[in-house]
């Protein structure tokens, strides 16, 4: 038989040998590799398991902020200034939504949806997961919660969700003193706080919302909860309940309040009214006012532009911020400084003929009264509002002495009320000139500022404080907008302690009385500057009228009220305390352009006082 041409060539040894070589190189490799994997494993289970096991843990169990409820504030009667309301936000998941232009087109056909609304839903989606609820419309309506829910099953991916939003019950009523709040900003916060605002939108912005803000946000809680590879949660596995804000109680009195802001009329101005036995701030008024709710939410760019751009400015807070020359109100003070330092006789009298002229100095310095007061000493000219008498009188004082005793009581310096943002007003002073100016000190800078003009300028506060110094004959107080503090959790009030300053020492009683009776004059007095809102009063007061240029007046001008323009106008100024002999309520008034402080500013005075002393079956005393 012929041989198989195949089995010739075919080396049995030879392929085994092969066949085994490459067995042991495959079993080498294969070992090579379960060395490398099992020293892998032995690396992530044992020497770096604490490790690799939190981080397990971690992305199995998260921790999730709870907002807390945000403290109330009322005023001393209990009455509610600012409180949370639920409201109810329209939210979307993008996530379960198949179109979303269809879904915005199909809520447009049923709420009210403006392009404001969409553009911010658009910028919080880029910040979002997609399965996380994105805000689009905040404060729906009853009735817009109604459509939505009835065809919500055709929504799908849409959701109300119901939240306690910041609102102010009486409106306008105070809004400089209480504030707002509005959403937080990146820079409002720094790292000790970033961990307390985690779950929390709104953050106090100014007024007590601001200075008070620690008490009232509270403490954040914190839930931890089982979430899966997408960060949807499971379940709840422990929650710690957040504590809430504390509830404030202020010394403004509500019903005072709306009295003070309505005895304006269509004036704008500002009033403070305290308590002068310990700085109590009864009434803290500045108009025009604004609603504070417009930046809860956020304002629009329009709302906002209109209360920026307006010349009333009702955003700004003339009772803190405001700086006015005080005119005639800063005479009693003068008065005292005067009687304390003997620059004239406690009986001295000049003869008020119109006008005062300096030694040498061919310029007169007109009285408000074109033809003159007479006789004048200084009771008398306290209460006639004498211009003459405190032209020698400052000059016998001089701009140094003046600036002293006006900053004893105050003046020139803030008062530490417990609101941000005060400004400090204005004494002048040789140095103060020279420093700011580069320039020397004049007498005639001297004789105006004897009037409360010129350089001197001063807060509604400051004119309140001052005043309620004097009603209790140097014994002084920081002014305070908190009454007490009351525990949500437990309803435990503590009481805010009131904070004496240093008192005014070394003042004669009988200087006091002696400035003090001119003031009582000015009101019950027959020649009196404000005899006017005396008729018919109830209790005595004592008071000083004062009026303020807005601009200057050549002195061969006349001022005629009728032929200037509104806004240039005098301010009228009012100070005042009673009753007499035990007095319980301290207030100032400035009326923007209203002319005549004794026909503008002193009539409000009356009604406040009025309001606040006589009204028994109002509850005045703090809740």
């Amino acid at each position: 038989m012929p041989s198989n041409p195949q089995s010739a060539f075919k080396d049995n040894l030879h392929e085994t040998a092969l066949f085994n070589r490459r067995l042991m190189i495959a079993a080498i490799v294969v070992g090579i590799l379960t060395a490398v994997l099992v020293t892998k494993l032995f690396y992530l289970q044992v020497i770096n398991q604490t490790h690799y096991s939190t981080l397990s843990e971690n992305n199995r169990v998260n921790l999730l902020p709870i907002p807390p409820t945000r403290g109330l504030i009322h005023d001393r009667n209990g009455i509610v200034l600012a409180q949370n309301q639920p409201s109810f936000t329209l939210t979307l998941v993008p996530e379960h939504i198949p179109d979303l232009d269809a879904t915005l087109e199909a809520l447009k056909q049923r709420i009210n949806l403006t392009e404001r609304d969409i553009a911010r839903f658009h910028r919080y989606r880029m910040q979002k997961r997609r399965f996380e609820g994105i805000p689009l419309r905040f404060r729906l309506t009853d009735e817009e919660v109604a459509r939505i829910t009835v065809d919500q099953y055709r929504l799908p991916g849409v959701e109300i969700k119901a939240e306690l939003v910041r609102h102010y019950p009486l409106g306008e009523l105070a809004s400089h003193a209480i504030g707002y709040v509005g959403r937080i900003s990146e820079n409002e916060l720094d790292e000790s706080q970033a961990a307390n605002y985690s779950a929390t939108s709104h953050i106090g912005k100014v007024g007590i919302e601001r200075y008070y803000e620690e008490q009232l946000h509270g403490e954040v809680g914190y839930q931890r909860v089982e979430t899966n590879a997408q960060g949807r949660i499971l379940r709840v596995l422990e929650r710690t309940l957040p504590k809430p804000g504390k509830n404030l109680y202020l010394n403004i009195d509500a019903r005072l309040q709306e009295v003070a802001e309505e005895s304006f009329g269509d004036e704008n101005g500002a009033l403070v009214a305290m308590d002068p036995n310990n700085g109590a701030v009864l009434a803290f008024v500045s108009l025009p006012t604004y609603d504070p709710g417009l930046f809860v939410n956020g304002i629009d760019s329009k709302t906002y532009r209109a209360l920026t751009t307006t010349l009333s400015r009702p955003l700004f807070n003339r009772a803190l911020r405001g700086q006015y020359p005080p005119g005639s109100t800063l005479k009693p003070f003068l008065g005292l400084a005067s009687l304390e330092t003997e620059a004239l006789e406690p009986d001295h009298e000049l003869n008020c003929k119109g006008w005062y002229k300096l030694k040498n100095d061919k310029r007169r310095y007109r009285d408000w009264k074109e033809e003159g007061h007479g006789r004048t000493d200084l009771g008398k000219a306290i209460t006639e509002s004498c211009d003459v008498f405190f032209y020698e009188l400052s000059f016998e004082l001089g701009i140094d002495n003046i600036h002293k005793y006006l900053t004893r009581f105050g003046l020139g310096q803030r008062t530490g009320i417990d609101i941000l943002g005060e400004r400090p007003g204005l004494v002048p002073s040789r140095e103060w000139k020279r420093r700011t100016r580069n320039e020397s000190w004049y007498h005639g800078e001297t004789l105006i500022t004897g009037i409360g003009q010129g350089f001197m300028l001063a807060t509604p506060l400051q004119l309140a404080n001052i005043t309620a110094t004097l009603s209790q004959r140097g014994q002084r107080q920081t002014p305070r907008m908190l009454y007490a503090v009351q525990d949500a959790t437990n309803n435990e009030f503590t009481v805010q302690e009131s904070k004496p300053r240093e008192p005014i020492e070394a003042i004669e009683e009988q200087h006091w009385q002696t400035v003090i009776q001119g003031m009582e004059d000015v009101i019950h007095g027959t020649s009196g500057t404000a005899r006017g809102i005396s008729r018919g009063m109830q209790y005595k007061a004592a008071g000083k009228t004062g009026t303020s240029q807005v601009f200057g007046i050549a002195q061969d001008e006349e001022y005629v009220e009728e032929d200037v323009i509104k806004k240039l106008r005098d301010h009228g100024l009012f100070i005042s305390f009673a009753p007499l002999e035990d007095p319980r309520i301290a207030v100032a008034v400035i009326v923007e352009n209203g002319g005549s402080g004794s026909s503008s500013a002193a009539p409000i005075a009356r009604k406040v006082m009025d309001h606040y002393l006589l009204n028994r079956d109002e509850r005045h005393e703090p809740y």
